[in-house]
């Protein structure tokens, strides 16, 4: 797989470093977080000869990527595309799964003004849906951004509104995205559109349906996904780690990491078990960068826990609800662009793959509802939610409160890094400390704070994987200046 560097644009060069040899003690060797780019960095360790321990506090793999089950229905937290641009990524992927691995169809829409617009939208039927009057003065507002315009683009509103227009902002940026993030854009950092929005997602679809641009490719109309959800790929790869000498322990989370001479000597893990320690001889972490910076022993210094606390997360909670009717529509998923209910996107999971299902004359709903970690939302009772999520299904016409069945709610408190005004020095603070510690890489979404797509969040521990034989890659490098595919 050692194409992926140039795929990349990263430089490799021999270290001169220690490397660390299959031969020497490898059970030592600690990964912290089962997620895409944890199982990815022991798949390639044990690819290169090494058995790797993986740690994980959940009782399965897969992190936000995992798949759930609850009364025969399996479920996906959020909807999980596998598109990539780097063939060897999808090799993998394929290598796994093989004909499980099916290729789906896309069908998308937006939910905006009481009607269901196209994602990626087609000019006849945006045109149609939001009037001319309304479509002539989202063309006339996006080329006065381009003839003039205005100053500044340090925020997420500043960065869309001075390059696609004010009308085209608040038309299907701001509310959706405010919804997301919790905050006003005007306070949301212009690095989160300039790393997830260049080039692709909804700014070319919709330039690209009033006619001003062509269609960004990362809108893909066909994706592949595993059978059983994106947890059958995850719990395959730690299969395989575990098959090649490798162990992966779940329910087991990281309390202490202890430092001594400028190196992590050991972890402190708690699980069922009790407390123990265990030694380490290289550390990839992929547990959130704050959470780490706390459970670092000799605590790190004032600056750089201050800057740990500074970090925020978007938390998630998603409700499932079991339908007794078949079919109810034909999407895989809707935006919900509409400040009247609080759902942010709904996941029609039997659509992604019947297989999730327990039977064809049920549907199984994913009401996504982005929250932080103590708020009105988060707080709810698992009942509550249920119910909020059925009356909003009915209100936006979606099915009845009878169907529902059932349901089920599962949480997430640090599901996205949040891009906010100090997030990027308080980033480079904990980097500049953690650059200390020889032995230390950190990987993924969570553990880079940095919004990964799940294939560069996977290439962060393969590359991390081969730092450990003598290469030099910079993870950070990665999707600095790489596209790839947005929800």
């Amino acid at each position: 797989m050692a194409p992926l560097a140039e795929a990349n644009r990263t430089t490799y060069h021999e270290s001169e470093g220690r490397t660390i040899s299959a031969r020497e003690n490898l059970g030592e060797v600690l990964i912290v977080g089962a997620g895409p780019a944890g199982l990815a960095a022991a798949y390639e360790l044990t690819r290169l000869g090494m058995r790797p321990h993986v740690l994980e506090g959940l009782p399965r793999v897969g992190g936000l990527a995992r798949t759930e089950e609850h009364n025969g229905y399996r479920f996906d937290l959020g909807g999980h595309r596998f598109l990539t641009r780097m063939p060897e990524i999808e090799r993998l992927w394929q290598q796994m799964l093989g004909p499980d691995l099916i290729t789906v169809q896309r069908q998308s829409r937006i939910y905006f003004d009481g009607r269901f617009f196209r994602y990626p939208l087609q000019a006849w039927d945006t045109f149609a849906k939001l009037g001319l009057w309304e479509s002539v003065r989202i063309v006339g507002s996006y080329l006065g951004a381009r003839i003039s315009p205005p100053a500044g683009d340090h925020t997420f509103e500043q960065w869309v509104t001075q390059r696609f227009g004010a009308r085209l902002y608040r038309t299907f940026f701001k509310t959706y995205t405010e919804k997301v993030w919790g905050i006003p854009c005007s306070e949301l950092r212009a690095d989160w559109a300039a790393q997830r929005i260049k080039g692709l997602s909804l700014v070319t679809a919709v330039i690209g349906a009033l006619g001003l641009g062509s269609r960004a490719k990362t809108l893909a109309d066909r994706f592949s996904y595993p059978r059983l959800g994106p947890g059958m790929m995850w719990e395959r790869f730690a299969d395989v780690v575990r098959a090649q000498g490798g162990d992966v322990s779940l329910g087991s989370r990281v309390k202490q990491v202890i430092c001594e001479g400028g190196r992590i000597s050991r972890l402190r893990v708690e699980s069922a078990e009790g407390e123990t320690e265990l030694p380490c001889q290289a550390l990839i972490s992929s547990m959130p960068l704050d959470d780490l910076v706390a459970a670092l022993r000799p605590e790190a210094p004032a600056d750089v826990l201050a800057a740990a606390q500074r970090l925020r997360h978007r938390a998630f909670a998603i409700v499932q609800l079991a339908i007794g009717r078949p079919g109810l529509f034909p999407y895989h998923w809707i935006y919900i662009h509409d400040p009247g209910v609080r759902v942010g996107r709904i996941q029609n999971f039997g659509n992604w793959s019947a297989d999730l299902l327990p039977t064809p004359e049920k549907s199984s709903l994913g009401l996504e509802y982005f929250c932080s970690q103590g708020d009105e939302i988060w707080s709810l009772s698992d009942a509550e939610m249920i119910a909020l999520a059925t009356r909003e299904l009915a209100a936006l016409g979606l099915a009845q409160p009878s169907w529902v069945e059932g349901g089920v709610v599962v949480r997430n408190a640090k599901a996205y890094p949040i891009y906010d005004e100090t997030y990027r020095a308080s980033v480079e603070t904990i980097r500049g400390y953690l650059d200390g510690l020889e032995n230390l890489q950190t990987v993924g979404r969570s553990g880079m704070h940095r919004y990964n797509n799940l294939d560069h969040s996977m290439l962060t521990g393969i590359l991390a994987a081969r730092n450990l034989q003598g290469a030099q890659y910079d993870l950070w490098a990665i999707n600095a200046d790489h596209e790839g595919e947005v929800d």
